[in-house]
């Protein structure tokens, strides 16, 4: 017994010292970071304390601050990355930079209030960026990110209004900044040279609506990889889209119901594979696509022969992805605009039909 006492302090002091350390090494860490991503630590700390108190009040589970502490931090490791490096890689843009104001491109993402920090930034701070013009759309008003609020309750039955009202929004204050008016969300990435590459084989002045094809009567186009309209499309949307009986207000599948509108509207999906076959607007992700694990919903609609297994079912000038988060975004990032073999100069194909 005489032994053990001095052993269970000595445990103590270690133990004590142990945690010390750690705290002392996180704070290190913390003041080394940039003082924007301190103020966002702070912020977390900040946030969790507010909603502890509102889950004392309203008795709500300790597994939800839970996930809301690994939601907030998530956030906070995605958001150091930084895309504005020095060292240029010394490309050749100017066939990519050519088509830039020939096809202008509005590029709007829906998005809502909870997905503003997490997917919309990021969306923001890659992609989009590269649009003639970007807006986000949302069921609410916010100056500093920023978004458009829409006058529709958020939720996916209500994903047919924000459609709807995007696009009656962008008829009536955007319909001279652009050519072409694309949609996407907040998990689609969208490779903007091989969009405009792509519209140069298309007529603005002609009723088109452009992406995946999905069969259903004439069809329409999957709202996660995103769609196009065409200038003559939106005007016809712009003039007659307001009548019930042409293009529902809400309900239904929202590409589904964009489709039947589109359609009554006297405006025509066009096939969107390249010249070998290979699509260009994707429903998944691109390992999806390598494997070929295909959900058997798109068996079944896929209407252009997309469903195939490795490279050949992805075009070498592909233009979006889906259901990509904000991580995997950050990725595509780098694969595609950082990452270099060196001593290969990539050549240009002609994949238009």
């Amino acid at each position: 017994m005489a032994t053990f006492l001095p052993e269970k302090k000595t445990a103590t002091v270690v133990l004590s010292l142990t945690v010390g350390f750690s705290l002392v090494s996180i704070c290190v860490v913390l003041f080394k970071t940039e003082h924007s991503d301190f103020h966002f630590v702070s912020s977390i700390v900040n946030t969790i304390k507010s909603q502890a108190v509102h889950a004392k009040e309203m008795s709500q589970p300790k597994n939800h601050l839970h996930e809301e502490f690994q939601k907030l931090v998530g956030q906070y490791l995605s958001g150091n990355i930084r895309f504005e490096d020095l060292h240029l890689h010394k490309d050749n843009d100017a066939m990519s930079k050519s088509p830039y104001q020939k096809e202008r491109v509005l590029c709007w993402i829906m998005t809502s209030p909870k997905n503003l920090d997490v997917k919309a930034r990021v969306v923001r701070d890659t992609w989009s960026r590269r649009c003639n013009k970007v807006l986000f759309m949302s069921s609410v008003t916010d100056p500093k990110f920023p978004t458009i609020g829409l006058n529709v309750s958020e939720g996916r039955k209500h994903l047919t209004a924000k459609t709807m009202q995007a696009f009656r929004y962008i008829y009536e204050n955007h319909f001279d900044d652009a050519d072409w008016f694309m949609k996407a969300d907040d998990d689609t990435y969208v490779i903007l040279e091989n969009l405009r590459y792509f519209l140069t084989s298309q007529n603005k002045s002609e009723p088109v609506f452009l992406g995946h094809h999905l069969k259903l009567k004439q069809g329409f186009n999957s709202g996660g990889a995103g769609y196009v309209l065409s200038k003559e499309a939106l005007r016809r949307y712009g003039e007659k889209g307001h009548d019930p009986k042409l293009c529902r207000r809400d309900g239904s599948g929202e590409d589904v119901a964009f489709g039947r509108c589109m359609e009554n509207l006297g405006v025509r999906t066009v096939n969107a594979t390249d010249a070998l076959g290979r699509s260009r607007f994707h429903c998944f992700r691109p390992e999806t696509y390598l494997a070929g694990k295909y959900p058997k919903w798109f068996y079944k609609y896929d209407a252009n022969g997309a469903a195939k297994k490795g490279i050949d079912s992805i075009s070498d000038y592909a233009i979006s992805f889906h259901y990509v988060p904000p991580q995997k975004m950050y990725d595509l990032e780098f694969y595609i605009y950082h990452l270099r073999p060196y001593g290969i100069v990539s050549g240009t194909q002609e994949l238009r039909k």
